[in-house]
């Protein structure tokens, strides 16, 4: 398939701070935390490093070669002489929620009416044993949280309709994080609210207040966290009655989302080896299995289990689609097709790590050299963007930006899918994230139905 190339511009961010989007709903802003200075950390979380030239501190500003769009494509939406653009990827809604005038204070993600504006990414820092709350729109770090009392291991994370965040650790334990310090309480007997305000301010464990709860589980692994959408309450503002799936070695957990109880617990045998999972729109949970090589679906309403096999080309991360299929990805992407129960398969693209649509027709994976998008249906190579590292994680955005997270490294990389920009946020300590960091795959994935054939 012929590819189109063009210029791709590249931007440095350091980690500064901003408030959360706001959105629909009818009640004030979230407060805004205050800044960090953008300085560079090492696993401990003190600051070090320097810039140099003009550039603001912590800021550095490139070029890059070249990037590659399908035919037909362009960043123009007047259809000119290379054809209509990639389309609106400002795809801020939730699907089957009706559009109602929120008449509620708040909707902790700042959404509301069915138009979810969720302005953040959560990454974990594994090598720091923290978790980085970055605004998708400023590029702004605006909190950093111990994952665990001591001792943490964080990777997947998953958010939730209302802005929160869900972080796993490897070896056993999951928090729940606030988006909206409106939401934090008081829990250490200390005047006023204590919590990070970014990079260089991680909290002790005792003294952070917008840690909503944690569950500990003795576990040798424990990676996969997948919230479900819950219910939608208007005077509210905010969804209701989430939960959580997580998975404890050979069991898979439901959480209550509220205070981090288990509710349910189904065993899927001995040899599991759960290593991600993700959430459809009725709130089954699909367990990408690499321990016995199986795709597993848990049925939210009755707990009974499906397994299927994995494709030949094997599976590292995986995701669901706007259709309610489940897609997982190694060298490859591969889409689970529900009315036949069997897999369709890319070309190798020499791939690893996660995987995520945009919510239509395009999935995004990160390869060697950058991140590539095929398309949903055909597996058409779509899109090139070239980057300086391999990305381990992807995730998009509620704006359409696609982001790319290196493996064990300091970086995280936002793509602009139309313009093809490229802005750096280089303040991580060791990161590894490839689930769903910004809520926003549980936010257009479809409901497919139990499989057939």
């Amino acid at each position: 398939m012929a590819l189109r190339t063009r210029g791709l511009p590249v931007v440095i961010a350091a980690a500064l701070t901003s408030g959360l989007t706001s959105g629909a709903c009818g009640g004030e802003d979230p407060a805004q935390a205050s800044g960090s200075d953008g300085s560079s950390t090492d696993p401990t979380g003190d600051p070090s490093g320097s810039s140099s030239g003009s550039a603001t501190a912590g800021t550095t500003a490139t070029t890059a070669t070249t990037a590659t769009s399908a035919p037909g494509d362009s960043s123009s939406e007047d259809g000119g002489d290379d054809g209509p653009g990639p389309g609106n990827f400002d795809v801020g809604f939730i699907p089957d929620v009706p559009e109602v005038a929120c008449g509620g204070k708040g909707g902790k993600g700042g959404g509301g009416g069915g138009n979810v504006e969720l302005a953040y990414i959560w990454i974990a820092n594994s090598a720091q044993s923290t978790v980085s709350k970055i605004n998708t729109d400023t590029m702004e770090e605006e909190g950093r949280y111990q994952a665990k009392p001591a001792a943490g291991d964080p990777s997947r994370t998953s958010v939730n309709l209302d802005g929160d965040v869900a972080v796993a650790n490897r070896n056993g334990g999951v928090a729940k994080f606030w988006a909206n310090t409106a939401d934090c309480e008081e829990s250490n007997g200390q005047p006023g609210l204590q919590t990070s305000s970014g990079t260089n301010d991680v909290l002790p464990w005792e003294d952070e207040e917008c840690r909503a709860w944690y569950s500990p589980f003795a576990c040798n692994s424990n990676r996969p966290v997948a919230w479900t959408r819950g219910e939608w309450n208007e005077s509210t503002c905010s969804y209701e009655n989430e939960k959580l799936w997580t998975v404890c070695d050979s069991e898979v957990l439901l959480l209550d989302g509220d205070d981090g109880t288990t509710e349910q617990v189904i065993d899927v045998g001995g040899g599991t080896f759960m290593y991600g999972g993700a959430a459809d729109a009725d709130g089954n949970f699909w367990g990408l299995d690499s321990g016995t090589g199986r795709l597993i679906r848990v049925n939210h309403e009755d707990y009974t289990t499906l397994a299927f096999g994995l494709p030949p080309s094997g599976a590292y991360g995986i995701t669901v689609d706007k259709e309610g299929r489940p897609w997982v990805c190694s060298s490859t992407v591969a889409r689970f097709n529900l009315d036949t129960s069997d897999w369709s398969v890319s070309p190798d693209n020499s791939g690893g790590g996660g995987c995520m649509t945009d919510g239509d027709a395009t999935i995004w994976h990160g390869t060697g050299t950058g991140m590539v998008g095929f398309d949903t249906e055909t597996l058409d190579l779509l899109y090139t963007i070239p980057l300086p590292e391999y990305v381990h994680g992807i995730s998009v955005d509620f704006a359409g930006k696609v982001w790319g997270v290196g493996f064990a490294s300091n970086n995280a990389y936002r793509a602009d899918p139309e313009t093809l920009e490229v802005t750096t946020f280089n303040q991580l300590v060791g990161a590894y994230t490839y689930s769903d960091m910004t809520g926003f795959q549980l936010s257009s994935a479809g409901g497919g139905g139990v499989p057939q054939g």
